[in-house]
């Protein structure tokens, strides 16, 4: 496939290592020399120095020949300007476009009449949405859905004290109610990732990622750690784009503070928000946290621009007693050293959106797709189409599948008749028309499941793909 991105900040990097591993044709476009050098110097891709929102520039990337464009620039009216002349000049099939303010987020203005946008994401949406799940699993590394919903993925640190720490997985299943199951499906210790099975023993600090129906996943997370009482007070350092929706998301349920530097900043935001206390001072002064009884928060959120001002904050209040911390850091190289020491979580803004685009991106049978670990790895939700004459998958038992080695299925949704969804604790909570199968070895796929598979490398993602591709019969 042949891609244009403009933009070669994060975001745009982020994309391009992903899909420079695939066999793609790429073309990087930005304003800023030094940081296309920076790409060219470790990725296979093209780039060009030039204005992303100019038909000469976008003629020399080749989007007569492109399959797809990917504006990502800093500038949402750079962004749209890109999107529109691709559809109308050079008649681009497939076009995306980042949009950071949310008065762009309409069908009526992003349809081909208009601006031509197949595809728009958020990051700073996407963002705050993430992090909202963060604080309703205080525990977790992280949270993430599938199957719109009804499937959740936890990642967790597993500590002393977890019912399964120093056991093999298969003793979860002894632990867990008769109506309740799930599925560890990916285990990374020290960095690497271990294949598990019944026998693997999981270790003090292993990243697990456990995969279970939305309803069940509390009472399956408690079987690999303490759990944290839930979080009450939350406290936001940085008054920007991310922490003022964040400060509005979430002060219906929580108390919470909003330290923000700049004071026109804050009395805006103060403005906007109607139970959320916004404070004006440094996030990184111990005196402003002390005074604010950082002691007392459950979570501390640093979610700045500045990359070490998130870190010396989140490390402070840390330090001073709060009992988890967040920090938003761009470089991922920074997220990667910090977390796991005073930061519980180093959180790159990056590798959230990065999930929606690859989405996008690899279309076809991939209807979600969710980066791990900040990149190293991935989980896909497929949908198995065709019959067993056509289909690699349909008709198959999970044991009769070709082996790709550290991919693993976790988790089948499969469509059914209406029935009502039961809580952990035995409560109703909904009805639905998709039943969550944690599949074991004579499971067979059948057409129209979802099926939801982890792959603990990048490099096996291209090979589940194409397992999922119906012949061409099919069609």
């Amino acid at each position: 496939m042949h891609i244009v991105i403009l933009g070669a900040g994060q975001v745009g990097t982020s994309v391009a290592e992903a899909l420079a591993s695939e066999a793609n044709d790429i073309t990087i476009v930005d304003q800023n020399r030094d940081s296309l050098a920076q790409i060219a110097d470790h990725l296979d891709v093209r780039t060009l120095a030039g204005n992303a929102a100019y038909p000469s520039v976008l003629r020399e990337a080749g989007i007569e020949d492109a399959d797809m464009l990917v504006a990502v620039t800093q500038s949402d009216q750079t962004n749209l300007v890109a999107c529109k002349i691709a559809r109308n000049l050079f008649n681009v099939p497939t076009r995306i476009a980042r949009l950071r303010s949310p008065d762009f987020l309409d069908d009526e203005l992003l349809s081909n009449d208009n601006f031509a946008v197949d595809y728009a994401i958020c990051p700073e949406q996407e963002i705050t949405e993430y992090i909202g799940k963060l604080i309703e699993f205080p525990t977790a590394l992280q949270v993430l859905e599938f199957a719109e919903g009804r499937v959740t993925l936890v990642g967790v640190r597993a500590n002393p004290g977890g019912l399964l720490v120093g056991q093999p997985i298969r003793a979860m299943r002894e632990h867990l109610p008769k109506d309740i199951d799930a599925r560890i499906a990916a285990i990374f210790r020290e960095h690497q990732p271990v294949d598990p099975d019944g026998d693997t023993v999981i270790e003090p600090g292993d990243e697990v990622f456990v995969l279970a129906a939305s309803e069940h996943i509390r009472p399956v997370m408690r079987e690999l750690r303490r759990i944290q009482q839930p979080v009450k007070r939350v406290m936001i350092a940085g008054g920007g784009n991310i922490g003022s929706r964040l400060a509005g998301l979430l002060q219906d349920r929580y108390e919470v503070k909003v330290v923000e530097v700049d004071r026109n900043r804050a009395e805006v935001i103060a403005a906007k928000l109607d139970k959320a206390l916004v404070l004006v001072g440094e996030a990184t002064d111990e005196n402003v946290l002390v005074e604010e009884n950082i002691d007392e928060m459950d979570m501390f959120l640093a979610l700045t621009n500045d990359d070490e001002d998130n870190i010396m904050a989140a490390s402070l209040a840390k330090r001073l007693g709060c009992q988890r911390v967040l920090a938003l850091i761009n470089r991922r190289a920074y997220a990667d050293m910090v977390q796991g020491g005073p930061i519980d979580i180093g959180l790159s803004p990056a590798q959230v959106s990065i999930g929606t685009l690859l989405t996008h991106v690899r279309q076809g049978d991939v209807t979600r797709v969710h980066s791990l670990r900040r990149g190293a790895a991935e989980a896909l939700e497929l949908v198995a189409h065709g019959d067993a004459k056509n289909s690699k998958v349909v008709g198959k038992r999970i044991d009769e599948l070709p082996v790709i080695k550290g991919a693993h299925i976790g988790a089948i949704v499969r469509g059914s008749q209406p029935f009502d969804i039961i809580g952990a604790d035995g409560m109703p909570k909904g009805r639905s028309t998709q039943r969550v199968i944690i599949p074991h070895h004579d499971t067979v796929i059948e057409s129209g499941d979802h099926v939801i598979v982890f792959c603990t490398r990048k490099r096996q993602v291209k090979a589940v793909v194409k397992l999922f591709q119906v012949g061409a019969l099919f069609f």
